[in-house]
């Protein structure tokens, strides 16, 4: 277990094989060694806001990005991304969609809500690991964020 200092990664999904996808794929190119799982939205805005079962995480060890999938039990993920690019102290994490879902309206309303980027998750296991490489590249090596 990696400490709340140090998560590189804030991977918020709830589908077992899909975090379990993500993982072999970050590990495979030496790019999982800080990240932390949340499988609901309400765990990953109790992690983001330091309240909850992370009450004594400090919210100025930020996540370098959240990969967050849209479709969430017990709060959706467009309601993360609201409350993450609506409050000052956490407005500047890039935030990734990694969803399954198509839907225009999702896109669209993710971009407003102030997401980096929007991907949809490829079906084939090899382009899978292909989409997550590229993004733990860009976002861990090559991604320049605020301080």
């Amino acid at each position: 277990m990696v400490t709340a200092n140090e998560i590189e990664i804030l991977l918020v999904e709830d589908n077992p094989d899909d975090v379990e996808l993500t993982l072999r794929a970050l590990r495979k190119h030496n790019l999982a060694n800080n990240v932390q799982v949340v499988r609901d939205g309400a765990e990953a805005l109790e992690f983001i806001f330091c309240t909850g079962a992370y009450a004594g995480r400090d919210i100025n060890h930020k996540p370098r990005v959240i990969f967050l999938d849209l479709k969430l039990p017990k709060v959706d993920g467009l309601e993360v991304l609201r409350k993450v690019k609506s409050d000052e102290r956490t407005k500047t994490i890039p935030v990734v969609v990694l969803t399954s879902s198509h839907e225009e309206r999702d896109v669209v309303e993710s971009y407003k809500l102030g997401i980096n980027s929007y991907i949809t998750k490829p079906v084939d296991f090899d382009k899978f690991v292909l989409a997550v490489k590229e993004l733990g590249f860009y976002w861990l090596l090559l991604n320049k964020p605020p301080r």
